[in-house]
C-alpha cells in the first residue's frame, strides 16, 4: 500500500441489530452489551454460541421495532381522541423479547377496542351532524319523512366502519351522501343512497389507509437513513479508536465540502511532513491515502517516504485485525507496495510548502 488504498467495510450482523435496538431505545448506548456478547462469542470462535446470541438479538431487535410502532399507534389514537388506551411502553435494558412481544399483543388488542369505540363514537357524531343538515334544510312546515329503523341501523353500521383518521373533507362527502336518506320514498331509493354512501365510506378509507401507507413508507426511509449514519458513525468511531491506540493522531477534516460524508486526517507526532486522508464513502467503501506537505527535493525526501508508507501499511493491517474484533470486516479492494507512486502533495500547502522547501534546500546548499 502506497499513497492509498480502498477497502469494502461490511457490519458484522450483531453490530448492525445492536445500533437497530440502541435506536429503538432513543439513546446511544443501552442493549449494547448484548450485542457485545455476540461479538466476544464471534471473538472466540464459539460459533454455536454466537448463533444463539445472534438469534437472541435479532429477536429482541425485531420485538423492539414492534413496541416502537405500539407507541406510535397509541400517540395517533390519543390525537385522534381515543379513550382507554394502554399506557406506551419504555423498553429497558432488561427486558425480553418474549416480554415485549406479549405486551404487544396486549396491546394490539386493547388499541383494536379503542379504534373501534372511536369509530362509533365518530359515527355517532357524523349522525347527529347529518340529522342537524337535515332539520335545517327541509321544510319546516311539514314533518320530515320518517326513516325506516332498519335503514337508520344500516347507516350507523356504515358510518361505525369509517376509518377514525378519515379528512374532513373525506367526512363531509360521507355526510351530503347520507343527508339524501330523507329524500327517499321508497326502499329502493334507501338502498340506493346507503350503497352510495358505503362508496364514499370506502373511498375514505382507501384514502386514509394511502396516508397510513406513505407514513409507514417515509418512517422506514427515515429508519433506513438513521441506521446507515448510525453505522457509519460506528465505522468512524472505531477506525478513530483503532489508530489512536496505534499512536496515531486522528481528527475530523474540516478542510472539503466533503467533510460531512466521513473524513479523518491521520498524523503522529514524528510526521513532520506527512499525514494521511481517510474517507468512509456513503458505499460502504475506506478510501486512504497517504499525502506529503510540501513536494519532494532529493534523494533523501523518496527515502523517507517509502519508509512512512511502509509504516502505514504495517498500521493500517493492525488497525483492521483491531477493527475485525469490533465487528467491522473489510476487504481491500485496491492498494500499491511502498514506493511505486511518487505521494501526492496536499493541496492546500503547495504554495507554502513550495516556500519552505525552497528555503530547506537553500540550507542543504553550502555554496548559498
Amino acid at each position: 500500500m502506497s499513497s492509498g488504498v480502498e477497502a469494502d467495510i461490511v457490519l458484522d450482523a450483531a453490530v448492525v441489530l445492536t445500533l437497530g435496538m440502541n435506536r429503538a431505545l432513543g439513546r446511544a448506548t443501552g442493549l449494547a452489551g448484548r450485542g457485545a456478547q455476540a461479538l466476544a462469542d464471534r471473538a472466540a470462535g464459539r460459533a454455536e454460541a454466537r448463533g444463539r446470541r445472534l438469534a437472541e438479538v435479532r429477536d429482541l431487535e425485531r420485538a423492539l421495532r414492534e413496541v416502537v410502532e405500539r407507541n406510535a399507534r397509541i400517540q395517533a389514537l390519543r390525537e385522534l381522541g381515543a379513550e382507554d388506551l394502554p399506557a406506551p411502553l419504555a423498553p429497558g435494558e432488561d427486558d425480553a423479547s418474549d416480554d415485549l412481544t406479549a405486551w404487544c399483543a396486549r396491546a394490539d388488542a386493547l388499541l383494536d377496542e379503542a379504534e373501534t369505540a372511536l369509530s362509533r363514537r365518530i359515527a355517532a357524531d357524523l349522525g347527529t351532524q347529518i340529522f342537524a343538515t337535515e332539520s335545517l334544510t327541509t321544510d319546516t312546515s311539514k314533518p320530515p319523512a320518517p326513516t325506516p329503523a332498519r335503514v337508520d341501523e344500516a347507516l350507523e353500521r356504515v358510518l361505525s366502519r369509517l376509518l377514525p383518521d378519515a379528512t374532513d373533507e373525506d367526512r363531509r362527502n360521507v355526510i351530503d351522501a347520507a343527508k339524501l336518506l330523507s329524500e327517499t320514498g321508497s326502499a329502493q331509493d334507501a338502498e340506493t343512497v346507503l350503497s352510495e354512501v358505503r362508496l364514499r365510506v370506502q373511498g375514505a378509507n382507501n384514502n386514509a389507509r394511502t396516508r397510513r401507507e406513505q407514513v409507514r413508507r417515509a418512517r422506514a426511509e427515515q429508519d433506513a437513513r438513521e441506521q446507515a449514519e448510525a453505522e457509519r458513525q460506528y465505522v468512524l468511531t472505531e477506525v478513530t479508536k483503532a489508530f489512536e491506540d496505534l499512536g496515531y493522531e486522528v481528527q475530523q477534516s474540516f478542510e472539503t465540502l466533503t467533510a460531512d460524508s466521513g473524513s479523518l486526517v491521520l498524523s503522529k507526532g514524528d510526521w513532520t511532513d506527512h499525514s494521511v486522508r481517510m474517507r468512509l464513502d456513503g458505499d460502504a467503501k475506506l478510501r486512504a491515502k497517504m499525502m506529503r506537505a510540501t513536494p519532494v527535493l532529493s534523494e533523501n525526501d523518496r527515502r523517507v517516504d517509502v519508509e512512512r508508507e511502509q509504516e502505514w501499511c504495517d498500521a493500517f493491517e493492525a488497525a483492521r485485525e483491531r477493527l475485525q474484533d469490533a465487528g467491522i470486516g473489510s476487504d481491500v479492494t485496491w492498494r500499491l507496495a511502498p514506493g511505486v507512486e511518487r505521494l501526492p502533495v496536499r493541496s492546500e500547502a503547495r504554495q507554502t510548502g513550495t516556500r519552505a522547501a525552497r528555503a530547506r534546500a537553500r540550507e542543504r546548499s553550502p555554496g548559498e
